[in-house]
Parts: structure tokens; sequence; C-alpha cells
């Protein structure tokens, strides 16, 4: 299939806009392969007969792949276009989910739900924000922010959808009828990300630009990249505490695990509500001030779940870290692409998304492990903690430097 080339002219324009939308519902739609597996986990242990640890192993596999999916799909996104990794992510998410809705044990489904449909929604995530970030401009912020708001959306939209026709119909079923709405959706949608990039981000070698993009804030790009990577690391291993452990952390309390779903549905809307006016911060003040302030804010929250441990301040407060910390993570989208050179900037946006995702791993079992040593959450929270603040050091750190080359230039 022949791929169109756009022009600068079409940056923000009318057809910018339309594709924002249609990364809008691909996000959405493929956003399912995070979260099915978790509505079906009961069900498929139980017909599988194998116990709690073994069922959890196809969650783990799907975020592996998610993660190290996006590194592959970002490479092919900047090398051939951001369609034909949409393309190959629809046709494994189709697949994986017909194959997986055949399996006949929990190891064949572990390998299709990472193998298959980690990786075909890895394409969604990554690979689309960094596509995005390239045909907006003065409005850059906000663009990343909406497509990195499906993902969330998914999260809203998804789970009550797959455990109505688990229970209607069966897991089986339902596997089979979302690989079909994933081809039928994703394919036509992702047709209209058929342009390629416009260039504007061309430089002439050996001028400012240029020598800006060979050295960014004095580093080489591979330590830039570097540390962003362990800032990621760092704020994702902070943010999984409360999302991973909330409904745990409520029936300790006494409250039941159905409150704590209630505060993670409250987070998560939050979290969209975060993203769009977090992107709407990003175009005014940059990146790098983004990610501190949402950094510091997200500390703010976790220090909160120290002193408060009411029925009400739970509320409060997971819905003051859903609105804090919802605009970090496409917070380094935008520095990617302040900072690094456009071809390049499908794989080293997928690095830190997935350094961020393997923090979000890290971080729900150390928390979970410092539950079993110490039997209270406390010490867990005091983690999470610690880990913000080395983020908050890495942005801070990355702004002074700016702060002082912006000086000398």
């Amino acid at each position: 299939m022949t791929l169109i080339q756009a022009g600068p002219s079409e940056l923000e324009s009318p057809y910018a806009w339309r594709r924002l939308a249609a990364a809008l519902l691909i996000s959405t739609l493929g956003g399912v392969g995070m979260w099915s597996v978790v509505v079906v986990l009961p069900t498929v242990q139980a017909e599988f007969g194998v116990a709690r640890a073994d069922a959890s192993l196809p969650y783990t596999l799907n975020m592996i792949m998610f993660g190290l999916g996006g590194i592959l799909m970002g490479r092919l996104s900047d090398r051939f276009g951001v369609m034909v990794a949409l393309i190959a992510g629809a046709l494994a998410l189709g697949i994986g989910y017909l194959v997986a809705g055949a399996s006949v044990g929990i190891g064949q489904f572990a390998l299709v739900q990472g193998l298959l449909i980690g990786v075909g929604t890895s394409a969604t995530f990554a690979p689309l924000l960094a596509d995005t970030s390239h045909w907006f401009t003065r409005r850059r912020g906000i663009a990343v922010a909406v497509v990195a708001s499906g993902n969330y959306l998914a999260g809203a939209i998804w789970p009550p959808v797959v455990q109505h026709f688990v229970e209607t119909v069966g897991w089986r079923q339902t596997y089979f009828g979302i690989g079909v709405v994933c081809l039928a959706g994703m394919l036509p949608l992702a047709l209209v990300l058929r342009r390629r990039l416009p260039q504007h981000d061309a430089v002439a070698p050996g001028s400012a630009d240029a020598a800006r993009m060979e050295r960014p804030l004095g580093l080489s790009p591979n330590a830039l990249l570097a540390l962003l990577a362990i800032a990621s690391f760092a704020c994702c291993t902070a943010m999984s505490m409360p999302q991973v452990h909330i409904v745990a952390y409520c029936g300790d309390l006494g409250y039941g695990p159905a409150r704590g779903a209630q505060m993670l549905s409250v987070m998560l809307a939050c979290g969209v509500v975060s993203r769009l006016i977090f992107g709407l911060i990003c175009d005014r003040i940059g990146g790098l001030r983004t990610l501190l302030l949402g950094s510091g804010l997200q500390g703010v929250a976790l220090l909160l779940f120290l002193p408060f441990d009411g029925l009400v301040s739970l509320y409060v407060i997971s819905a003051l870290f859903g609105l804090f910390q919802g605009g970090i993570v496409p917070s380094y989208a935008i520095i990617v692409r302040e900072f690094f050179a456009q071809k390049e900037a499908g794989v080293r946006v997928a690095t830190v998304i997935t350094t961020s995702l393997f923090g979000m791993a890290f971080g729900g079992w150390v928390s979970g492990a410092i539950f079993d040593v110490t039997g209270s959450y406390k010490v867990a929270f005091v983690n999470g903690i610690l880990w913000n603040l080395l983020n908050l050091s890495i942005a801070g750190w990355l702004l002074w430097r700016s702060g002082l080359r912006q000086a000398r230039a």
C-alpha cells in the first residue's frame, strides 16, 4: 500500500485533528489487551484448575511483552510509518484473541496473551504518542494527552463489557468476539493514519539545532535517554503502590474490596481528567516542568496516605492521586520530542514507556513483598515516596541543566 507524504502545512490542520480522533479510538479499542485478562482471570483459573499464581502468569507476560513490544513497534513506526505498526498490532490482537479463546491449558493461554495480545496492544500506546507529537507544535501537549487518555478510557469501558459477556456467553466466546471487534475496528481506523510524518524537524548539519540534538542538555542522547528511563521507572514504581494495592488496602482496613474497587475507578477516571489538564499545562511550560510538577504533586498525594485512612479520606486522596499523576507519563513523550531527533521519536518514546511499565510491575510486587514482611502498607507507602523523590531529583536536575544552557545561549 502506497503511503502519502504529508507536508508542513498539515500541522494542526483539520486532518491532524481527524487523525487525533482516530488515534484515540484505536488506543481505546486496542487497550482491551491490558484489561481483559484481569477480568477473565478467576474464570480461567477455575476452568484450568490451577493456583492463583499460575493464573496470574498470563497478566505478567502480557505486561512484559506490552513493554518490550512497544520498542519493536516504535522502531517499525519510525521506519515505515505508524500505520504499518498499527496494522501489525491489529492483526496480532485479532489472531491472539481467537487463538487464546481456543487454548487448552494455562501455558498456551499465557504465551498467546504475551506474544500476540501483549505485543499487539503495545502498538496502540507508545507509537501513537510519538506519532501524534509530530502532527502538532503549539498544541502538542494536549494532543499527546488526548491519545494517552485512550489507555485509561479502555480501563473504564472494557472491564464491565468483558465481564457481562463472560457471565452470559463464557470467556472463550468473549475472547472470540474481542478478536473480531479489534480486527473490524482497528484496521479501517489505521488507514486514516496513512500519511507519513511531516518532516518539520529537518536541521542543517553544523547548525545550533543540530548541536542541540547531538548533545541534548549537554549530555549524549543515550545518557539523557538513560536518565529519563530511570526517572520513568522510579515514578511508576511509586505510582503503582495505590493503583495495585488500594483494593487490598481497603480490605485490610475493614472497608471491603468493593470500596477499594470504587476508589480505583475514581482514581482512573480522575487520571483521564489529569492527562487532559496536564496536556494544556505542558503546552505552556514544556515537558520537563510538567514532569517536575506532576512528580511533586504525586509525592504530596502519597504523603497524604500516611496520616489519613478513613473511608471518606481515602476516596478524596484517591481522587487527588488520579488528578496529580495522570499527566506524568505523557510528559515523557513531550520531553523526547523536545530533545531528540524526529526520526528517533518512536523507539525512544517506546523505550521510556517500557521502563515505566517495568516500574509498575516492580512497584506492585515490591509493595506486596514489603507488606508480607511488615504486615502493614505504611512502609510500602514510604517506599513509594522514596522512589518518587528519585524521580523528582532527576527531573529537577535536568530542568536545572536546561536553565543553565538557556542562560548561556
